[in-house]
């Protein structure tokens, strides 16, 4: 009933406030996610405006904030909830991010329409993700079987990431680019591309 209830609700007070009352004490971390992602969506975007309008308007930070609570539920064993929460993220923004996804802070994904980011994905600190990313799995099989992201990574539109590789800190991935193999940095100075 309160989960039917949020549908209609802005995800941000209510379910954090649903969230305490049921025994999870992390939201209060997850509320300083909410903090760090706003600012760096904001700091990352010259279109825009205000910390309000990103909030309000940007269907990234809305898949992102719901994703954050979903976690929280997927980590206490309550899947199917997390799973509920997840699908109705992706019912409004087109953004499907599993609940088992691991996702560092001051994540930003721009656009957003067609992304999905698989259940074993991990994602370091302060990576942006563009439009139709797909962050996903090459086999069915069970444990680690989609990419791990470092910090700092940029990766462009269309891009597919696939299976369990690993992207380097401070990458770039290129629009359109498919990427079934490690990325690795060869000198620590390097920002590099593929």
């Amino acid at each position: 009933e309160e989960i039917v209830a949020f549908m209609d609700d802005a995800p941000g007070d209510y379910f954090i406030d649903f969230a305490y009352g049921h025994g999870l004490e992390e939201c209060k971390a997850t509320e300083n996610a909410f903090r760090k992602m706003a600012i760096a969506a904001y700091d990352g975007d010259p279109a825009a405006r205000s910390v309000d309008e990103v909030l309000l308007c940007y269907p990234g930070i809305l898949a992102i904030i719901y994703h954050r609570v979903a976690h929280e539920f997927y980590k206490k064993d309550l899947s199917l909830l997390a799973r509920l929460i997840a699908e109705i993220a992706h019912s409004k923004t087109g953004i499907d991010i599993h609940p088992g996804a691991r996702i560092g802070p001051g994540f930003f994904i721009d656009h957003g329409s067609g992304v999905v980011i698989g259940e074993t994905t991990q994602i370091g600190d302060d990576v942006m993700l563009y439009h139709n990313v797909t962050l996903g799995a090459r086999r069915f099989s069970h444990g680690k079987r989609h990419p791990t992201i470092g910090n700092r990574v940029i990766i462009g539109a269309g891009a597919k990431i696939l299976g369990p590789v690993k992207i380097a800190d401070d990458a770039r991935v290129s629009y359109n680019s498919v990427v079934i193999e490690d990325l690795k940095k060869t000198n620590d100075s390097d920002i590099f591309y593929i």
